[in-house]
């Protein structure tokens, strides 16, 4: 099976080819633009298909990061991914960030997530040994977060992770894109359709009493 996928929920923007049968990256481009995903995205997937070498109608499924991340970033790939999927008749599927950051870390021990969600705020889910989820991804205050970490006997990894523990390493939330199509080629489509992971609400919220009557 050929996988596209595309990772647009935090700063970068990311594409990849991978033939999930022979576990092989076939090509892959992006970069960590910050903004401008929309922009960008569609030259990346172009320039990965050209490293590749390979077309839009030879890919047989979408594999998109849903986040927690970028609300922007995440709108962008999950539309392009819907938009994909329609248009060549494959299907799409939706990947957690927090799942493809624990995949990437291949830790072997129980695993804390932690992203910085800024407001004192901490994205968390964690992992057993073996990679399984253990808890759903959740949105936490940063106080709340540290009670969780207190009690968690295993790693912590993500850049909340200097937050949470005393001597943890500084790192990023992003992984890579060779993951994100590795997990997108074993997820079943009707369980994991491509729609943004949300855990906290939009910032933007309609003002009471400035709705407009229709006709």
């Amino acid at each position: 099976m050929i996988v596209l996928a595309i990772d647009t929920a935090g700063t970068g923007c990311y594409a990849a080819l991978y033939d999930s049968l022979e576990d092989t990256v076939l090509g892959s481009a992006g970069a960590d633009i910050g903004r401008g995903h929309a922009e960008r995205l569609m030259e990346f997937v172009d320039a990965a298909l050209d490293a590749a070498d390979m077309v839009l109608q030879q890919v047989d499924r979408i594999a998109v990061t849903i986040g927690p991340g970028s609300f922007t970033g995440i709108r962008v790939g999950v539309a392009a991914a819907r938009g994909l999927s329609l248009a060549l008749g494959v299907p799409a599927v939706g990947v957690s960030s927090l799942a493809a950051l624990a995949a990437d870390r291949k830790a072997g021990l129980p695993l804390l997530v932690a992203m910085d969600a800024k407001r004192d705020e901490v994205y968390w889910q964690s992992f057993a040994a073996d990679g399984a989820a253990i808890s759903p991804p959740a949105i936490a205050t940063l106080a709340e977060a540290r009670d969780i970490a207190a009690g968690h006997d295993g790693m912590i990894a993500g850049s909340a992770a200097v937050l949470l523990r005393e001597g943890a390493l500084q790192e990023g939330d992003g992984a890579s894109i060779a993951t994100v199509a590795r997990l997108g080629a074993l997820l079943e489509p009707q369980d994991h359709l491509p729609k943004p992971l949300y855990l906290r609400g939009p910032d933007a919220k309609p003002q009471a009493g400035f709705a407009i009557r229709r006709a």
